[in-house]
């Protein structure tokens, strides 16, 4: 008899998905990492099923086949599915006037069943009416016979951006690294998986190679012609490519966002409604003597951060681990929450009662309830004691806290705390950034415009609007009729409703991998890895600029993304001047 259970549903990076995603979202380790559901013992006894099987998750907005996985670390009532396209066939669309879905807190059910866990190629057939195409190129020439051992090497994957990194190189490719996580790793010697040499225009619901010259002039032709176009991504490129990008923007009198809308935007909202006190990671390592770690778990999203800059590192005047207290606060008992002095677990969608409660605490207020966000008062109160006490602390915030119910209130919230924790001692707080260039990618869109992302030019001036501008809330609501993605992979990323009519639109993909949102494009011009292939400046999730190094000659005939974007401008401006948009 099927039996059908109601749960939460929370989705988020894991260390296993991190991996597969660089060895290639075709493979079948992708699948086996991301098409998965996590699942309490208790939990899989109430469904019937056994760990390794079938399972239907519905919610209100779709329902998905998936594998189930039984996991301690998945609290009872909780189920828990790693970022990625099946999850997003699950997740609340909505973004409540913030940019950003409700990717935590869904309610869900869950049954066995005995249908197949889709491919991701049918996964994304039921959502686009366009024919999805797996292209995937071989070199044609061998790579320069390249020999050496180049020392601090810039890791472009994650926010912590680290910089200490050795590659050896034989024979034109990377043979072995030195010094960076697992997901570091899996980047750098999987660079050239699942990638397209040549660029492609889609032509009768096919792929055909064509000239760099032909695949500019057709992306050019989408822009020119669009009314309201969206160029999106940024975020695993160049603060170079930005700076062309945001050109770009206003020449076509488009919307240019960065993947911000499904990570930290509700976190520049909440640091224009409040402030900020902050620091660099090198400060925080060298004088926090208490760490939090919020709604974050770097032991699969940030691996080398706890080692490097925070929990595990020597610091000048805290010698290590001995010499520091850390706290996790989070909804399971994740890595991260192993290895803590104090894990307090606090009930899915409440982070903003339990940090006003803290608050309370901190201030001296009494606290009448027996307990908070399931959290008891006596935790409470000996968590406040743990912060007012320390010499120099720090709140690490993730996507626990702005993906969930509250969004960017959780985060005005967290910075509030900060600022009276200053009253007793000196305390700091920062977003765990997720692309090695998010940071970046807004700081420039910021300067050039006056505001970090969402940024609409539509009236031939810049303007910012969450909510509307989004990029998420724009291919949700249908209003783009064009787009250019850029370094990214939206199809993989954005709720499939969002990813249905970007499939009805114009698209023009930029990007030195073939991905989901690749194969259902009109246009893809491959480009050469920043970091990799082609050298670049980047910022660190501290707002530290870094210079990415080449390693690498890319490929031949392809491009880095500044050269493509300079092309595009000059393809655009071009057919503007003869009138032709």
């Amino acid at each position: 008899m099927s039996v059908q259970t109601t749960f939460t549903l929370i989705t988020g990076r894991s260390l296993d998905q991190g991996r597969a995603l660089e060895k290639g979202k075709f493979t079948d380790d992708y699948l086996s990492s991301v098409a998965i559901c996590e699942v309490n013992p208790e939990d899989l006894k109430l469904v019937r099923v056994k760990s390794g099987s079938n399972v239907k998750v519905k919610t209100a907005y779709g329902e998905v086949v998936v594998k189930v996985k039984e996991s301690q670390a998945v609290s009872p009532g909780t189920i828990f599915i790693p970022m990625g396209p099946w999850a997003n066939v699950l997740v609340d669309p909505n973004t409540y006037g913030s940019g950003m879905p409700t990717l935590k807190g869904v309610p869900a059910t869950l049954e066995p069943t005995d249908e197949a866990v889709p491919t991701i190629a049918q996964l994304i057939q039921k959502f686009s009416s366009r024919a999805f195409e797996v292209k995937l190129g071989q070199k044609t020439v061998d790579p320069p016979p390249l020999e050496g051992v180049i020392k601090d090497v810039v890791c472009a994957f994650c926010g912590c951006v680290c910089d200490d990194i050795e590659v050896t190189i034989k024979g034109g490719v990377i043979e072995s690294v030195k010094g960076a996580c697992g997901l570091g790793l899996a980047k750098l010697l999987n660079y050239s998986r699942e990638r397209v040499y040549s660029p492609m225009v889609r032509r009768s619901q096919s792929f055909v190679e064509v000239s760099f010259e032909e695949a500019v002039e057709e992306a050019a032709d989408i822009l020119v012609n669009a009314k309201y176009p969206l160029l999106y991504g940024w975020s695993s490129t160049s603060n170079e490519a930005v700076r062309l990008g945001v050109e770009l923007a206003e020449l076509v009198g488009g919307v240019i966002d960065d993947t911000s809308v499904t990570c930290h935007g509700p976190t520049t909202l909440a640091l224009q409604e409040t402030g900020v006190v902050t620091a660099t990671l090198g400060q925080l390592k060298n004088r926090a003597d208490l760490m939090v770690y919020w709604g974050c778990n770097p032991g699969h999203a940030h691996p080398r951060h706890t080692v490097r800059y925070s929990a595990m590192a020597k610091g000048r005047f805290v010698k290590g681990r001995r010499e520091r207290r850390i706290v996790v606060v989070d909804v399971r008992e994740t890595p991260t929450a192993k290895m803590a002095d104090l894990f307090v677990k606090v009930q899915q969608g409440m982070d903003y009662e339990l940090l006003t409660a803290l608050r309370m605490a901190v201030k001296g207020y009494t606290i009448e309830v027996e307990e908070v966000a399931g959290v008891p008062r006596n935790m409470i109160f000996k968590l406040a004691d743990m912060l007012t006490s320390a010499k120099f602390g720090v709140i690490f915030f993730g996507m626990g806290v702005t993906m969930t119910a509250g969004k960017g209130r959780n985060v005005e919230e967290a910075i509030r705390l900060v600022q009276e924790l200053n009253d007793h001692t000196k305390f700091t707080i920062l977003a765990m950034r997720g692309h090695y260039n998010v940071t970046g990618s807004g700081a420039v869109m910021t300067w050039l415009t006056g505001y970090p992302y969402a940024v609409d030019f539509s009236r031939g001036y810049p303007r910012y609007n969450p909510g509307v501008t989004s990029s998420t809330d724009i291919l949700m609501r249908g209003d783009a009729d064009a787009a250019l993605i850029v370094a990214s992979d939206p199809v993989s990323h954005f709720p499939m409703k969002a990813v249905e009519n970007l499939s009805r639109i114009p698209v023009v993909v930029i990007d030195p991998r073939w991905s989901p949102t690749a194969a259902i494009a009109n246009v893809f011009i491959p480009s050469a890895f920043v970091g990799i292939e082609v050298e670049g400046t980047v910022y660190r999730m501290d707002k530290v600029p870094i210079r990415a190094k080449k390693l690498l000659e890319p490929p031949p005939g392809v491009k880095s993304d500044v050269e493509i974007l300079q092309a595009l401008i000059d393809r655009v401006k071009a057919r503007k001047l003869k009138g032709g948009g």
